[in-house]
């Protein structure tokens, strides 16, 4: 069964229904790291530019890390996106140069949080490197829902293109990382932008796929966004710096401009899912282009 999202006790919709206010804490996590081919994660950029900040191996490969986020709100224990898993085989892990050396699992128990914690899970959008965790294989080698008690958040765009996928499009997607949440009643689809608990926002931005989302995150700590794969690393603060995996490139620039200036100006905590070196930094302008502090310099 699918439902469309309506908010939960203590939520705030799009209608404008207020909530209580929580208490929220941040922590990054970790699903170990990946690689991928790094003319791909740059796109048009030279890799003259690209390989001094992000050096190849001799695939062509960079290391990118798999950096869920945990966000405890209150009595919401909430995971945003949940690595690539470990469901997929040798032949994938060698393809994809997969590094288990740490689950999102092991991560989460490093903060006192089991998987039946976890209330809520935030698909920023559902290609494998951040779906793939969401299902696990039972004993009988069926993937079954990692989060058993958890409600999964993901934009019905991508719903839809997940499951309708095209040439171009259907290499990114794996059924068995998202099928089972339909089947179990665990999916709830968004359409736009949902305040979650006060201070959790999910904002559709599109662009690298048609419904990718990412979260803003607001607490007496100030400011937070995780990018997810709008800006996957800290490489990709430079603006025109954009995968070739974007569905939609020039939507990526336009929100990239928007948003990035904004972060710069307010000093956001900005979490990179992709960063292999650090999980969070605050970006800095210096009048023509945009750099990361990591947070333990900021």
């Amino acid at each position: 069964m699918i439902s469309t999202c309506q908010g939960l006790p203590g939520w705030t919709d799009a209608g404008g229904r207020t909530s209580d206010t929580v208490d929220i804490t941040v922590n990054p996590l970790s699903d170990g790291f990946f690689g991928l081919d790094g003319g791909a994660m740059f796109g048009t950029v030279p890799r003259v530019l690209w390989e001094k900040t992000n050096p190849p191996d001799e695939s062509n490969r960079i290391l990118l890390g798999l950096r869920p986020l945990l966000i405890r709100a209150g009595s919401d224990t909430i995971v945003v996106d949940a690595g690539i898993g470990r469901k997929h085989g040798n032949g994938f892990n060698r393809m994809f140069n997969v590094d288990q050396s740490d689950s999102l699992e092991e991560s989460l128990a490093r903060c006192c949080v089991h998987a039946e914690d976890v209330s809520c899970v935030v698909l920023t959008h559902l290609h494998f490197d951040h779906a793939g965790g969401v299902t696990k294989l039972d004993p009988r080698g069926r993937p079954v829902p990692t989060f058993p008690n958890a409600r999964h958040f993901v934009q019905a765009d991508e719903w839809h293109d997940a499951t309708h996928p095209n040439r171009k499009t259907k290499g990114s997607y794996r059924e068995d990382d998202f099928r089972p949440l339909e089947e179990t009643g665990l999916l709830e689809l968004v359409d736009g932008d949902l305040q979650l608990v006060t201070g959790v926002t999910l904002v559709r931005t599109g662009g690298h796929t048609r419904g990718h989302q990412i979260v803003l995150i607001e607490s007496s700590t100030g400011p937070a966004a995780y990018w997810s794969d709008l800006v996957p690393t800290a490489s990709h603060v430079n603006i025109p710096f954009v995968m070739a995996y974007d569905a939609y490139p020039l939507e990526t620039i336009e929100r990239k401009e928007h948003l990035l200036e904004q972060a710069a100006q307010e000093r956001w905590t900005c979490y990179f899912e992709h960063e292999p070196r650090f999980a969070a930094g605050i970006i800095v302008d210096d009048g023509r282009r945009y750099t990361v502090k990591p947070a333990k310099e900021a």
